[in-house]
């Protein structure tokens, strides 16, 4: 394993990467030339994020790509990820191929871990933002990945067919955003991150269309907040849908599992 310039650890050390050494290593590798290695430095140095510099980020154990200006997949969406795949890992073992659709999908990420885990489903996406769009293509079939904003993004020939509708909206409440760390806050798009007033716009407007795009038996994962999540959840239910809420303490995540009824 390559092992990084010490001079290059410190000065990340003392920008305050966490994972100083760690970082290094991966840029060293990342750079073609001691010129380009120097460039990267000191733009993580300025702030920048460490992926979009690498030009990936590991999410479910898979490198997903990823630009400069997009949002980058968290760890704590690997539990919707994971629960996305084995739902559709389920719908598998019935007649036909299972259709999942990654909404608000910024690169990728959910859905390519779904389509690498589950081969037989008819993935697709969509996100409202182009460029987070652009790096969705090059991580799953550029043709089944759409730009729009939600559902009026997807085909019409998607209603009531679909099996897993996995979900990664924005929810952090408006007046939150400037509390959060200056890698997301002044390097993401706002709409990624902005859910509005409490941070449940998105919630509101999914769970009154969601039902009509999901086939009999079909689920809808959704990640919330915390706190927010016996919000979310009961807009789903007021919907028809019956909706749980599942967390994972390690990771911080907390998801909302709504499923329409077999019909």
């Amino acid at each position: 394993m390559l092992e990084p310039d010490p001079r290059l650890v410190g000065r990340l050390r003392a920008a305050g990467c966490v994972f100083a050494e760690d970082e290094a290593r991966l840029l060293t590798e990342a750079a073609a030339s001691d010129a380009e290695l120097e460039r990267l430095v000191a733009r993580r140095v300025a702030g920048e994020p460490l992926e979009p510099l690498l030009g990936w980020v590991e999410f479910c154990g898979q490198r997903i790509h990823v630009d400069a200006g997009v949002f980058v997949p968290r760890r704590r969406t690997e539990l919707l990820a994971g629960r996305a795949a084995a739902l559709a890992a389920r719908a598998a073992r019935r007649p036909g191929r299972p259709v999942v659709v990654d909404l608000c999908c910024g690169v990728g990420a959910i859905g390519a871990v779904v389509a690498a885990r589950v081969p037989t489903a008819d993935v697709y996406a969509a996100d409202v933002d182009p460029l987070a769009v652009a790096c969705a293509r090059r991580n799953l079939p550029a043709d089944r990945v759409f730009e729009g904003d939600l559902f009026a993004a997807l085909p019409v020939g998607l209603r009531h067919r679909v099996d897993v509708l996995a979900v990664n909206a924005p929810y952090v409440p408006t007046e939150a955003i400037a509390l959060m760390p200056p890698e997301a806050r002044d390097h993401e798009p706002a709409t990624a991150l902005d859910g509005g007033a409490d941070g449940l716009e998105f919630h509101r407007r999914i769970a009154a269309e969601a039902s009509a795009w999901l086939a009999p038996g079909g689920t809808i994962l959704i990640e919330a907040g915390e706190e927010q999540a016996p919000v979310s959840a009961a807009l789903f239910a007021a919907s028809g849908l019956d909706a749980r809420i599942e967390s994972d303490e390690e990771s911080g995540a907390t998801v909302v599992i709504a499923s329409a009824g077999a019909g």
